[in-house]
This record gives structure tokens, C-alpha cells and sequence, in this order.
């Protein structure tokens, strides 16, 4: 039977830089992966390093966003000097653009909101944000630059966090997935992975959106996949320095004539199919707000599986069960709070408390839920 200190269901970027963490802390670790680590939604993502909500549901992420990326520079040090490879981080921030005829008045509320939020953003007028990033379209109203936020190429950062767990000691097993919980009355012995058990005095579940395919996780990981349909696009004669938001899509520059255009999120289920309505919703977006990409070559299309949870939160912090601990439901935040929540978890295992109050995400909050429905079921 295989034992570790730490035994941990799922290799993506939040699994294994959990597993590097607590190597890193003198922990022996095995890390579960039901393939080849960090092959979805890792590796589907577009990289995009920003703590600033989405909608007024995500202002609660937003102190465990600004934490993480305070991390990152760090950890970006430390993961290129472990692995010996780069990452492609980019701290140029993002600009996002206003067309609507209120935009005037959106923008009051966008600067206001960031800086009672604590994040910098500065008001441009339409002349302004052409002259940071003249590719835009002519018609812009005014923008926001978030100089403080950033970018990185998440599959380049997958394959060097694995990299470097590996040379400090984690064990990694792909092809290995983990079918349950290993259990034993109010105490979480390990893991069952191909039939085998796996003991461990703590066990980690971050399987991203199989997360709730694991028996007895489900009721504390109630992730669903949300699908995100990407492209790449392939233009030497446009030139973008910094994220560029808009109303309906998002474009990332990497590596110079490269280009990402995300992203759709669509409830489907496990189905990682190209639609031809998704990419024409991501081609025009991003033709409309940079118009010189009409004449870009379309170099690659793929889809990922966000792991989303009920209220669009993470899922982060220990369990009911006595030496488990939940790390998923990060939604559309994954790459962005890799940092934060494997420090706070090597914290808890480590230490037995935490640097930042994470009650908030705890997975209890739908496991007591799970268990009154069930009650009332009976």
C-alpha cells in the first residue's frame, strides 16, 4: 500500500502547486491524476491575472485576488528557478474599453468601485487608450487602465509548477484517477484510486470539475464543468501590449504575433465540443473591438471545463472529515488564485491555521446543506 503525508486527487495548476508547496515544507506527496497532469482546464485557460469582480457576486474574492497576486511575482521566481523554465509572465495590465453612449457615466462606477476596493485603475478618455493601444477601434469612448494587474502563460506555468514538484520530491501518478474516498467513521484515511488505497494522514481534493465525480467529495465539492470556448489567432501586423477587455470577450497577447480570444460559458455538461455559434460570437467580438484582426490567421480552437460551484465561489478549506481538506469550484479565478490557495492550504496542513480568513469558501457551507436535504428526503 502507497503512503504519503499528502495524498492529492487531481494534477492541474491548483493541485500541483499545492503538492509543491508542502514538498517544499519537508511533507511527503502523492499527487492523483485521472490523466496526463494539467490537461484540462490548466491547460485551456487564457491566463489572465486580474482580482477585479466580474459582477458584484465576486466583490467577496476580491481581498483572496488581491492576496494572490501580491504572491505572484515570487512565485513565478521560484517555480522558473526550481524548473529551470519560463513561465511568459507579462505585468503590462489590462485595459478595458467602453464603447456604449454611458460610458461616462460607467466609467464613475468602474474607478469608484476598484478604489473602495483598494485597486488601482485610472480613468482614459478615447484619445488616451488609442494611444496605449492603437489597434483599437476608432469609435471607443473612453477605458480603464488596471496597471497593477497581469497575464501568464498558464501551460508553460503548468509544466514548470509540475516540474518543479517533481524535483522536490512529489510523486506524481497519472492515469491514476481517484475513484473515493478512503473513510473511516469521521476520519478521511486516504484515497482509492484504481482500486487501490492510498493512505494519508491528509488528503486533497482538487480535481477541478470531476471534483463531485469522486464518492464521498460530492457533497463538499459540488462543482459542475462550465464550458469556456477559446481561439488562438495568429496576426503580425496588429500589435497588443496589455489584456484588452471588453463587453463580450477578452484578448491576451502572447508572444508577440499571438493573440487569445475567450471566452464562452456554457452549462453542458462534460462536452468539449466547438460550436460554430461560439467561435463566430468570439471571432466578431474580437474583430469588433480590434478591427485589423479580421486579417489574422486562426492558429488553433479549443474548449476547457472550469470547475464552477453553486454560488460561483471557490470551494477552499477543510472538511467534517478529520484530515481532509477541499481546494476547487475556482471558476473562472484558477490560474489567478494558484498562489494564495496553495499557500493557504500548506498552511493549514502544516500549521493548523491560516495567514487569511478562508471560512468564507469553506466547503461545509454545502455539505450542511447536502446533509438537511437528505434528512428531509428520508
Amino acid at each position: 500500500m502507497k503512503s504519503f503525508d499528502v495524498a492529492i486527487a487531481g494534477g492541474g495548476l491548483i493541485g500541483s502547486s499545492i503538492a509543491l508547496e508542502l514538498a517544499s515544507a519537508g511533507l511527503r506527496v502523492g499527487l492523483f491524476d485521472r490523466q496526463e497532469p494539467g490537461q484540462e482546464a490548466s491547460w485551456a485557460s487564457a491566463g489572465i491575472l486580474s482580482p477585479a469582480p466580474e459582477s458584484p457576486a465576486m466583490i467577496v474574492l476580491v481581498p483572496l485576488g488581491k492576496a494572490s497576486m501580491a504572491l505572484y511575482p515570487d512565485f513565478v521566481a521560484m517555480v522558473e528557478g526550481l524548473s529551470g523554465q519560463k513561465v511568459g509572465y507579462r505585468a503590462k495590465g489590462t485595459l478595458e474599453v467602453l464603447t456604449s453612449q454611458h460610458a461616462r457615466a460607467e466609467l464613475s462606477t468602474i474607478i469608484a468601485l476598484h478604489h473602495g476596493l483598494g485597486l488601482r485603475a485610472e480613468p482614459l478618455s478615447a484619445v488616451d487608450a488609442r494611444e496605449l493601444e492603437p489597434a483599437l477601434r476608432e469609435d471607443v469612448e473612453a477605458a480603464v487602465l488596471r496597471p497593477a494587474e497581469a497575464a501568464i502563460d498558464n501551460r508553460l506555468l503548468t509544466q514548470a509548477i509540475l516540474a518543479s514538484a517533481r524535483r522536490s520530491g512529489v510523486e506524481v501518478f497519472a492515469g491514476a484517477g481517484v475513484d473515493s474516498l478512503w473513510r473511516e467513521g469521521h476520519i478521511c484515511k486516504g484515497l482509492v484510486a484504481g482500486g487501490d488505497r492510498i493512505s494519508a494522514k491528509h488528503t486533497v481534493i482538487a480535481a477541478g470539475s470531476f471534483s463531485a465525480q469522486i464518492q464521498g467529495a460530492e457533497s463538499y465539492a459540488p462543482v459542475r464543468p462550465a464550458k469556456g470556448q477559446m481561439i488562438s489567432l495568429l496576426c503580425p501586423t496588429v500589435k497588443i501590449e496589455r489584456v484588452l477587455w471588453g463587453d463580450e470577450i477578452y484578448l491576451v497577447p502572447r508572444n508577440g504575433e499571438r493573440v487569445l480570444a475567450g471566452a464562452t460559458v456554457e452549462y453542458v455538461g462534460f462536452d468539449k465540443t466547438l460550436t460554430a455559434g461560439g467561435l463566430r460570437k468570439l471571432l466578431s467580438a474580437a474583430i469588433d473591438l480590434v478591427p485589423a484582426l479580421e486579417r489574422a490567421m486562426v492558429e488553433e480552437t479549443w474548449a476547457g471545463l472550469r470547475p464552477d460551484s453553486p454560488d460561483h465561489l471557490p470551494i477552499l478549506g477543510p472538511a467534517d472529515l478529520d484530515g481532509l481538506v477541499i481546494a476547487t469550484g475556482h471558476f473562472r479565478s484558477g490560474v489567478l488564485l494558484t498562489p494564495i490557495t496553495a499557500k493557504l492550504v500548506r498552511e493549514w496542513i502544516t500549521l493548523g491555521n491560516t495567514s487569511m480568513d478562508w471560512e468564507r469558501f469553506s466547503p461545509m457551507r454545502f455539505a450542511r446543506v447536502d446533509k438537511q436535504n437528505r434528512a428531509t428526503a428520508k
